[in-house]
């Protein structure tokens, strides 16, 4: 097995100073068009790339940042990332990426092992309830960190959020003043906070029509819920009309569930997402849907942390975002009497 190459190497193959061949691949230096010319082939002949390990230990930079959140395979979690990846990369920062499931355990686990392996900064989702020790952790060791969509019950960090409760009281709202009034808030955990800032917008917009009937449905946040949880509720709750759904997965569950029976989306029962995901647009028919804008989500938090790092003694910035409510082809007035 052949050694791998080393910026000595790169410099013999070469045949300039290990110092003029790590001036060429840092960009540094006044070097020569050829000699750069001649270490750049040398570095693509022997597959050199650079470590970016001890560039950092000389450097005192870290350029890797950590992002902790749970259920990556959630499309809106997948559009979040690349925002935040598209934007760090053109910053000359890489990303990884772990998944805590929302379990305290395994969040301290992943967060250990960020701090390990010395992550430059931390874009993180807490876990429902996480303990005043995992806070203490990363003060100790002074890891700039943002929070997305929950907030720290024990700490001030830089923060970006979503006007959740704004956001189910406009959609509420708008399938009021189509002529709804049995609408079900279908999806999410019981113990999630962004999802009780969702249900308190819903539950003031019936309030204000004069319906004392507030259905919350709980269901884990993904298709296949959707599917059998839609016919589980409308068993229980058959003049329901319309559903506000916790999230855009859920909803397409709830769309193909419909569908399944031979109704229809919008017709047979108005459904509204949240999120606006790109299969959103792409269903058939179209969701509709509140729109958090999810990649443009993702630039915000990679600014936010690398505004942090940049300067760690600035005051500690929250972030409250608008959403937009998304009519497409899965609303309407409801058909026949209430």
């Amino acid at each position: 097995m052949t050694n791998k190459p080393n910026l000595k190497s790169l410099a013999q193959a070469a045949g300039v100073s290990v110092p003029t061949a790590s001036q060429v691949m840092r960009g540094t230096g006044r070097i020569s068009e050829e000699t750069r010319k001649k270490v750049l082939k040398a570095a693509e002949r022997l597959h050199y790339v650079p470590d970016g390990r001890a560039a950092s230990m000389r450097s005192g930079e870290k350029r890797e940042i950590g992002m902790l959140i749970h259920s990556i395979s959630n499309p809106f979690n997948a559009e979040v990332i690349s925002g935040v990846s598209d934007h760090l990369e053109r910053h000359g920062y890489l990303v990884s990426i772990l998944d805590s499931r929302d379990d305290v355990q395994h969040q301290k686990k992943n967060l250990e092992a960020f701090i390990r392996s010395s992550r430059g900064g931390l874009i993180w989702v807490p876990a429902h309830d996480t303990p005043k020790t995992t806070i203490d952790m990363l003060r100790t060791h002074s890891i700039p960190t943002v929070t997305f969509l929950r907030q720290s019950k024990f700490a001030q960090f830089d923060h970006i959020g979503l006007k959740n409760t704004e956001a189910t009281y406009t959609a509420t709202r708008h399938l009021i003043d189509l002529g709804h009034r049995r609408i079900v808030y279908f999806g999410g955990e019981p113990h999630s906070d962004v999802r009780q800032e969702r249900i308190e917008g819903f539950k003031s917009a019936m309030k204000e029509c004069g319906s004392d009937q507030h259905v919350v449905w709980d269901a884990p946040d993904d298709k296949s819920s959707g599917v059998n949880e839609l016919h589980q509720l409308l068993k229980q709750h058959p003049h329901t009309t319309a559903v506000i759904c916790n999230g855009d997965m859920i909803a397409l569950g709830a769309c193909f569930a419909l569908q399944k029976t031979g109704k229809a989306p919008g017709k047979d029962l108005s459904i509204i997402g949240f999120d606006d995901v790109q299969d959103a647009a792409l269903a058939t028919p179209a969701l509709s849907t509140i729109s958090t804008h999810p990649y443009e989500l993702g630039t915000l938090l990679a600014k936010t942390i690398l505004d942090r790092i940049a300067d760690p003694l600035q005051p500690v910035k929250t972030s409250q975002i608008e959403t937009q409510l998304i009519l497409r082809d899965t609303t309407a007035a409801p058909s026949g009497s209430e």
